[in-house]
């Protein structure tokens, strides 16, 4: 029975991926000297490279090129464009393309598929609206066949980092597309350009990449990808300390006193990126008591921050004072912190009249509690985690957080409709920081807009977000991000908690050394060697 079921799943993953040759007894029969295994929550997803989950960031990197990409030191660099030109007024881009690409099906890559693919992506332009470039493009086309010219309506200066994200802006072999050629709901296979293709997965089991013989660049040490579908951090560390899978890699992955009893482990790498985005709590300024300043300072004030990257992190992490870190371009700006001073809360909080009453452990204000929703996901160890330590820390101050663990669809409602007092809100990492992020403050579409909307001052911030992405000279382009950082700061819309990284664990005997890729999604494996 059991065998028939898996036969059904292996079925359905072929229909829906029309990937041939699925072997399920394949992951029994690996070869340990040339494939390297790895392990995901779940499946990779069909892997279309314009739509988002159930599609996985780190495989679609895996599969699709982009035209530049993001390297590991913040810049951008060449890709499937082997160099670019921008015109003076920074609306018309030219891209002169690689003449050495194909598919990993074997179809060229040219300006016509750039073309067929952009196509693709502005027909489901709504979907990708979050992204600052998509208003901006004014139109496309191959001006010759390894020349691509994009048009843009205004002065975009994040164009590149956008074109560099692992989605939507990767390239599908035509072959691949559809027939109507509208990838909004599916394609006929996963065909990109990158170092590895796709050839077989087994639902809720693995997924099998193996090398791109046709990829342009170096070709992969390694000639094999198994990922293997590990859905907890807890069983994944047993596989690696069994032997079943060879590397940990990533945030989420593993647990954070796991990652320090493996650490001080024999035979066993373990390392932490650079800061890859924040942990933060967006505190809203339209409803609710956090409508005043002064309670949002008090809820800055408050959080004992060093207690509690130890109580949560273990202090793998570093505490966080900023909504980006310093690392992040434009944000090394030297904003003053908000230190940890209960006194210092319990004061802004009388001057606002929320009050101590005789008796009460909670302030009072008119005869109402100081209470306030703190949203998060509730099967999220480490968020419930930061929610009951902040719960307690703000009972110190008087003031009573009301923990809201809830689905993700529910908590994304959440954070669309403002329906929250503080919401776990963490940054994206690059290469979004800090221009998708500050773009993405001007629509409805995440906590960001919504922590902001009581702000008198909204307006003025929106219109210097427009003002940024737009501007072209250097100077102005840092003044303009420290006058909207620093506003937000001022105004304490942001609880900055710790700065996120990526974790990775490996023994060196199997993988050598192993290197962190430049954004979160980015796994660097095709420069990891088998010893």
């Amino acid at each position: 029975m059991r065998r028939c079921l898996f036969l059904v799943f292996v079925l359905v993953a072929v229909f829906s991926f029309q990937i041939p040759g699925l072997s399920a007894a394949y992951a029994a029969d690996i070869d340990p000297g040339e494939t390297i295994v790895y392990s995901h929550a779940g499946n990779v997803g069909p892997l279309n490279p314009h739509m988002y989950s159930p599609n996985q960031m780190f495989a679609q990197e895996m599969v699709y090129d982009p035209l530049v990409k993001l390297n590991p030191d913040g810049t951008i660099g060449p890709a499937l464009a082997e160099r670019w030109t921008i015109s003076e007024d920074g609306k018309i881009y030219f891209f002169y393309l690689r003449q050495d690409v194909v598919f990993s099906d074997g179809s060229s890559f040219d300006a016509y598929a750039v073309v067929k693919n952009f196509e693709a992506i502005m027909k489901n332009e709504k979907r990708h609206r979050w992204l600052g470039i998509i208003d901006k493009i004014d139109g496309f086309e191959a001006a010759a066949p390894f020349e691509f010219k994009l048009k843009l309506k205004t002065p975009y200066y994040p164009c590149l980092e956008d074109l560099a994200l692992a989605r939507p802006f990767r390239f599908l072999s035509p072959a691949a597309f559809p027939e109507d050629g509208d990838t909004s709901q599916s394609i006929k296979a996963p065909h990109g350009t990158g170092a590895w293709k796709l050839t077989e997965t087994a639902l809720g089991e693995y997924d099998l990449f193996e090398r791109n013989e046709h990829y342009w660049g170096e070709k992969p040490k390694a000639a094999k990808i198994l990922v293997k579908v590990i859905p907890d951090p807890v069983s994944r560390a047993l596989a690696f300390d069994s032997g079943e899978i060879d590397i940990i890699y990533g945030q989420g992955q593993i647990n954070f006193d796991t990652f320090n009893r493996l650490k001080n482990s024999a035979g066993v790498s373990a390392a932490v990126s650079k800061p890859m985005g924040t942990m933060v709590a967006a505190i809203n300024s339209a409803a609710g008591p956090t409508r005043e300043l002064e309670v949002r300072q008090a809820l800055q004030h408050m959080v004992d921050k060093k207690a509690l990257v130890m109580g949560v992190t273990l202090g793998t992490l570093s505490q966080a004072d900023t909504l980006f870190a310093p690392n992040v371009p434009y944000c090394d700006l030297g904003l003053p912190p908000y230190e940890f001073n209960i006194d210092k809360a319990g004061e802004l909080l009388d001057n606002c009249g929320w009050k101590l009453v005789q008796g009460k452990r909670i302030r009072e204000k008119n005869g109402e509690p100081l209470n306030i929703d703190f949203c998060f996901i509730g099967n999220d160890a480490a968020h419930k985690s930061i929610a009951e330590v902040l719960q307690a820390q703000a009972q110190a101050a008087g003031i009573n957080l009301n923990l809201l663990g809830e689905e993700s669809d529910s908590f994304y409602r959440r954070q669309k409709e403002g329906d929250f007092g503080l919401i776990l809100n963490p940054t994206w990492g690059p290469p979004y920081e800090p221009h998708a992020m500050v773009s993405s403050m001007l629509l409805p579409s995440h906590a960001d807009f919504m922590a902001q909307s009581g702000l008198p001052m909204k307006a003025g911030i929106d219109e210097k977000i427009h003002k940024v992405l737009a501007c072209q000279d250097l100077k102005e382009r840092s003044d303009l991000y420290r006058e909207i950082l620093a506003t937000l700061h001022e105004q304490a819309v942001y609880l900055p908690l710790f700065y996120s990284a990526l974790f990775e664990v490996h023994r060196p005997d199997r993988l050598g050394n192993v290197s962190f890729g430049g954004g979160k999604t980015d796994i660097p494996f095709r420069e990891f060697v088998l010893e």
